[in-house]
């Protein structure tokens, strides 16, 4: 659909830089020529919304066959959604599901009470060279959620909510935003979206949502006065009304946020939850093993010959 003028005819343009709660320089990590960037958890936010885990994935190049290569391992009291800008990544989990997450696409999986998945690139066909960017992001549930049966859902890019206009295109991956919902069922209320701007293209962020913020992939915005170049996440106070521009190169970020849970969450290797109890249960029932008989974890069935087994601490 085109952009609706009447979204912005007032885009708040003044310095108020008090508008920004928190600016989040993403902790880097070098995975073996991979290099990912973690914003959430962040010391002074451990979410933004109801978004608990935020990773930049590359960018990167993988040789034919090789690259990520993450086994089966467990995760409880989460969804976790991969988005790519480039590349693929082979999904599959205890749920049975088989599926290659691709460019602009939603692949979203609810944890509940437990769930157990691979991601790797493992396509024999793959004969040149691929390169490979996205954003891995875990979204914590509510707690009357914590409990719930695992699910997964797909939505290709073409089912997602498109909207261009004035020099900007945005694509709704969850939730709702600018009069627009996104067609993936979530447990609360949120929002995610990838916008891309060409220079000087003014954003206002959905101001519907309690909790708010935005990640700069590539190249820079201006927000009250300031400019924040890529790899910056803000966070603003809630209420204020706040609009983004594209600086000379444009910029493509993504926007995140929603209705902020019931109190922090506890977070121990990959899992949520919101009590230190249920992290035990879940630590006690994956170093237990007994895939055949686990009633909580089993491993994913065509990727079963391995797995990750409980780190130490």
């Amino acid at each position: 659909m085109n952009w609706n003028p009447a979204l912005d005819p007032d885009c708040p343009t003044g310095d108020d830089a008090r508008s920004i709660e928190h600016v989040i320089i993403p902790r880097a990590r070098d995975l073996g020529g991979f290099e990912v960037r973690r914003a959430l958890p962040a010391p002074k936010r451990q979410m933004v919304g109801p978004f608990i885990f935020f990773d930049q994935m590359g960018p990167a190049e993988f040789l034919p066959t090789k690259g990520l290569d993450v086994r089966p391992h467990p995760h409880i009291g989460l969804a976790t959604i991969s988005y790519l800008y480039r590349g693929r990544m082979h999904h599959r989990d205890s749920l049975g599901t088989d599926s290659w997450i691709e460019p602009g696409a939603v692949n979203w999986m609810v944890a509940g009470h437990g769930i157990t998945h691979s991601e790797r690139i493992d396509d024999e066909t793959q004969v040149d060279p691929m390169p490979f960017f996205g954003i891995q992001t875990w979204v914590a549930l509510p707690k009357d959620h914590e409990d719930r049966a695992p699910e997964f859902q797909h939505a290709p890019a073409s089912a997602l909510p498109f909207m261009e206009g004035e020099g900007k295109e945005v694509r709704l991956i969850l939730g709702n935003a600018y009069g627009e919902r996104a067609p993936v069922e979530t447990a609360s209320e949120m929002f995610y979206a990838d916008a891309v701007l060409q220079p000087g293209a003014k954003l206002p962020l959905p101001d519907d949502h309690e909790d708010r913020g935005a990640y700069v992939v590539e190249g820079a915005v201006e927000i009250a006065g300031e400019t924040f170049e890529a790899g910056r996440m803000m966070v603003f106070r809630p209420g204020d009304r706040i609009s983004m521009t594209a600086g000379a190169q444009g910029a493509r970020v993504m926007l995140l946020g929603g209705e902020t849970l019931e109190g922090p969450r506890y977070i121990w290797w990959n899992f949520v939850a919101s009590s230190k109890e249920r992290i035990e249960e879940a630590k006690e029932a994956w170093a237990r093993g007994d895939w055949a008989e686990n009633p909580r974890f089993q491993l994913p069935p065509g990727d079963d010959a391995e797995f990750i087994p409980l780190p130490p601490k």
